[in-house]
């Protein structure tokens, strides 16, 4: 089994994803979707937890060897990036969506030197908007964003456009692909519905079941 339906296998024994198209969740944007994913629960499995660090940690060193720093997006990013940082032995910082509004009003946390090669790592990319906010205030502050590495992405058009458009490659463990061959050979979704949850990850903002 490949890595990307064996992480998807792991998140669905989990309930760290969840596909159900009777009753669609419905995602602070108001979208409606089949599918609702929650990585702050792989923290809570110690072996699913030790597969996704060695998992960031080869994808770093295979995709982004140069990498000086690893920088983790608050707050579902920060614990696999500090575990990916720690494994490979390289400093690591946090960014904020926004500055503090208290003491040194950080934005960024830790240590960051100018020109340092910094590689993103992020829980879920959906549109990836919020995701490219982080490269952006890192790039204000002088270092080279080489890459994003997330643990799942959905693989919306309009994300992959975004990421084109910024200049960042961007690597996941898993992807929507890969969730929904595993939900259909577990039966969790029938052949039928495959075209469904096509559809909802080529337009998501208009689906509707």
């Amino acid at each position: 089994m490949s890595t990307p339906k064996h992480f998807a296998e792991k998140l669905l024994q989990i309930k760290a994803l969840q596909v159900n198209l009777q009753k669609p969740y419905t995602w602070a944007s108001g979208w409606q979707s089949p599918v609702y994913c929650d990585n702050r629960k792989v923290l809570s499995y110690p072996y699913v937890r030790d597969f996704v660090k060695s998992e960031l940690a080869n994808m770093i060193l295979e995709h982004f060897p140069d990498a000086t720093v690893i920088a983790g997006v608050a707050t579902a990013g920060i614990a696999h990036g500090v575990m990916a940082a720690d494994l490979l032995k390289l400093p690591f910082i946090y960014v904020r969506s926004k500055p503090k509004e208290h003491g040194m009003g950080n934005q960024v946390e830790g240590v960051l030197e100018p020109g340092s090669k910094v590689v993103v790592v992020e829980d879920l990319v959906s549109t990836g908007k919020s995701s490219l906010q982080v490269v952006d205030v890192l790039r204000e502050l002088g270092a080279e964003v080489i890459g994003m590495c997330a643990l799942f992405t959905y693989g919306f058009p309009v994300a992959d456009d975004a990421f084109a458009k910024a200049n960042v490659p961007l690597r996941t463990i898993s992807n929507y692909t890969a969730l929904m061959e595993v939900a259909e050979e577990q039966h969790l979704v029938a052949p039928s519905q495959r075209e469904i949850l096509a559809q909802w990850r080529t337009d998501p903002g208009n689906w509707k079941i």
